[in-house]
């Protein structure tokens, strides 16, 4: 390979580590970069190698919040066990089918998702203890059912949408919703791994280097959501989220 793609690669994993430590959404950083610079390599090793920098950039931004940020380690576990399962399952399907047809159904969702953000503005700036542990026990582990197996089937956006639904229907603020996000992402990540590791899908000359970048950029992005809290993610958010509508859209319509 030459270097300056892998230099191009690096940079990517870099920003997309710094913007997913934040809300989510690297994938839409790195990915379309990897795709466009590795031709010659199939989706599946190109998506399966993507998976190791978004799991190193997730784990450093992971440490990052744990410092800071208290956790409810009994819903986390319930949630990241659903989260490893059904991401494996999603990657396992994404070897065998195309996830094409889902593009415009997500980019319904994100307009929606895009308006409501924007337009109730306390969204996600306080902690709301609505719901009992049973229910909050209930309500993640389907989340972590769908946004799992979605990371494992198509990818892109996870971080955000993990991030939305802890704020919207478990309740907590953007602060405390992005770092279980992360720790959520993490387990999501490492299911897809271990079946693109199975599968000998990882081209680790990419991965590795990739996954240093990725972590430099968890580290910053962490440290900036950390000090500059609840309103600071809200518009962090509202960007990515754009963003990803916009890269859906040209998929839809290109």
């Amino acid at each position: 390979m030459e270097l300056h793609i892998l230099v191009f690669l690096c940079l990517a994993a870099f920003f997309a580590g710094f913007v997913d430590a934040i809300v989510g959404g690297g994938g839409l950083i790195q990915t379309p970069i990897a795709l466009i610079l590795l031709p010659n390599y199939s989706v599946a090793s190109v998506i399966g190698s993507l998976k190791i920098p978004s799991f190193s950039g997730t784990l450093i931004a992971a440490q990052q919040y744990l410092k800071k940020v208290q956790m409810n380690w009994q819903l986390l576990v319930v949630m990241s066990v659903v989260a490893f399962l059904s991401a494996f399952a999603g990657s396992t399907l994404l070897t065998q089918v195309s996830n094409d047809f889902m593009k415009p159904l997500l980019l319904v969702v994100l307009s929606l998702l895009a308006v409501y953000t924007f337009v109730k503005k306390n969204f996600g700036q306080h902690q709301e203890k609505i719901l009992s542990f049973r229910y909050q026990l209930i309500y993640a582990v389907i989340i972590s059912m769908t946004v799992g197996f979605y990371d494992g089937f198509i990818g892109p956006g996870t971080g955000s949408f993990f991030v939305v639904a802890f704020v919207s229907i478990l309740g907590f603020d953007f602060l405390h919703a992005s770092a279980n996000a992360k720790m959520v992402n993490l387990a999501t990540n490492f299911g897809s791994i271990c079946l693109f590791v199975l599968k000998g899908k990882i081209i680790w000359a990419i991965a590795l280097p990739m996954a240093v970048c990725n972590a430099l950029g968890g580290f910053f992005g962490a440290k900036l959501a950390i000090r500059k809290g609840n309103s600071f993610i809200r518009i962090f958010f509202l960007v990515v989220v754009v963003g990803t509508l916009i890269r859906f859209a040209y998929d839809v319509f290109k």
